[in-house]
């Protein structure tokens, strides 16, 4: 049986690794950097799977729904383009995750005053009470999937990866 790097069980992942390293025995690659970053992306798939199937799935939420609902509520009404920034999705995207949510009755459209093309959304009030309602179990799931860590360990994880992503993405350092 292959083993990939996909799993969930620690012993396969390394012997992924090790494979991984034997094929590319000879070479000169950053075997380091490559397990690291293949680690950070598959816990963040991990964790995303799995608030989709469980938390998600039951208010009929993807992923990025739920980050536009999130943002609305901890922001208030936001442009458009600013809502696809901070949910990682291109503009296009966003069009149809914001037709879904509209046709839901959990957020508006607010038509900019001066320019046609510039649209904000904000949450309706059934929205809010949605997030609202959602969030509390969010975090449940969110705390369950970091409790193999203690608080020093959570704090010290979120900070390298603020690391990480500052360095990919050329923001100032904020250790």
């Amino acid at each position: 049986m292959s083993r990939r790097i996909s799993s969930s069980t620690p012993s396969e992942v390394l012997q992924a690794e090790r494979d991984i390293r034997a094929r590319l025995k000879g070479q000169h690659f950053d075997f380091t950097a490559m397990s690291a970053v293949s680690n950070v992306y598959r816990a963040g798939t991990a964790v995303r799977n799995h608030m989709e199937r469980t938390v998600l799935a039951e208010y009929d939420l993807s992923w990025v729904a739920f980050t536009i609902l999130w943002v609305l509520w901890i922001w208030g009404a936001q442009e458009t383009g600013h809502v696809a920034s901070e949910a990682g999705v291109t503009k296009g995207t966003l069009t149809g995750v914001i037709k879904t949510l509209q046709g839901r009755k959990l957020i508006r459209r607010i038509p900019h005053s001066d320019d046609r093309r510039r649209v904000s959304i904000s949450l309706t009030a059934k929205g809010e009470r949605l997030i609202e309602e959602l969030f509390p179990a969010f975090n449940q799931h969110e705390r369950e999937a970091v409790s193999a860590l203690n608080a020093t360990e959570q704090r010290e994880l979120a900070r390298l990866l603020r690391k990480i992503t500052y360095n990919v993405t050329e923001e100032p350092d904020a250790n």
